[in-house]
């Protein structure tokens, strides 16, 4: 993935916003955050209020199997414990990953925001400003333990990946590649990325994959229906901004994460869904040629030629 330093507005939306790529973005004013957010200062900036966390016994994530659990915690005893490789006090395992993504109040109808949920934190981000203040949708702030990786999966918005402390490595797919990844909803079956189960997975080899590290102070640009999977490599401490790259009213309004497919796609799914019902009424050897037939016009009509 392409480092570019000192990147202005002018610059992104010019140059950068336009090619839908992910880009690294360094040397930005993010603000006092990334000297200040140290572990004690965490703990006794936002204190001790209870945060919703997940609770992992091993390293890698699993959305689709849920291998782990939620669990209730203190911000600063939380903090303490992301930030310990081995805990006196665990609800698992000695050895176990916490992760805090920050929801709204009320975790159906309310979208994450920094400024609501950690106010005094909030004060020492400065957030780059490469979209228009209505297009913006929720920033989520995000704690993990060292080792901890998530499961790969997409977001159907533009978003900044703000690493204030801490290193990740964040492997990414092009949506391109979406027939190669083995998708559940919006998220991957393949979890292990760097040994995949090729038995399991073998169209997986076809994906290409793009790879960055990000340091304490760097910002990865994911364009919305990139695919993404980090792994934190050090405890460390991030913050999510996402934006509306489509018109408001292309998303569907009962959608908290960012993660729910555009109306027109849910739409258009469901009708597929239907037409392939509608095909059952016809003897496997028709339905396998007008599918074929579907697919190709599928194809035709929407796919995109323009691709490097």
């Amino acid at each position: 993935v392409e480092r570019l330093e000192r990147v202005t507005r002018e610059r992104f939306l010019r140059d950068i916003y336009p090619r839908r790529k992910p880009v690294v973005l360094t040397g930005l004013e993010l603000g006092t955050c990334t000297t200040k957010w140290t572990v004690d200062y965490l703990s006794q900036a936002e204190g001790s209020k209870e945060v919703k966390i997940h609770v992992s016994a091993v390293p890698q994530m699993d959305f689709l199997s849920k291998n782990f659990v939620y669990r209730t915690l203190p911000f600063d005893v939380f903090v303490r414990r992301a930030a310990e490789v081995k805990h006196k006090e665990y609800f698992l395992t000695e050895d176990e990953k916490y992760y805090l993504r920050s929801v709204g109040e009320d975790v159906r109808k309310d979208i994450a925001d920094i400024r609501k949920q950690f106010p005094i934190l909030a004060e020492d981000v400065h957030i780059p400003e490469y979209f228009e203040k209505e297009q913006f949708f929720s920033s989520v702030f995000r704690i993990s333990s060292a080792g901890l990786q998530l499961w790969t999966h997409y977001d159907v918005m533009d978003n900044l990946l703000i690493q204030v402390t801490g290193k990740k490595r964040v492997v990414l797919y092009s949506p391109r590649d979406a027939p190669y990844l083995y998708l559940s909803g919006t998220k991957s079956e393949v979890l292990d990325v760097d040994n995949p189960d090729l038995e399991k997975y073998p169209l997986f080899v076809k994906a290409k994959r793009y790879q960055c590290v990000l340091e304490a102070g760097d910002v990865l640009f994911i364009p919305a229906l990139w695919f993404h999977n980090v792994i934190s490599e050090e405890f460390g401490v991030a913050l999510n901004v996402f934006w509306k790259h489509l018109p408001a009213e292309s998303y569907d309004k009962t959608d908290t994460y960012g993660n729910k497919d555009p109306m027109a796609a849910s739409r258009a799914i469901q009708i597929l869904d239907r037409a392939l019902k509608t095909l059952e009424e016809l003897p496997e050897e028709y339905r396998d040629f007008y599918a074929r037939r579907m697919v190709l016009r599928i194809q035709e009509k929407a796919y995109r030629n323009d691709y490097g």
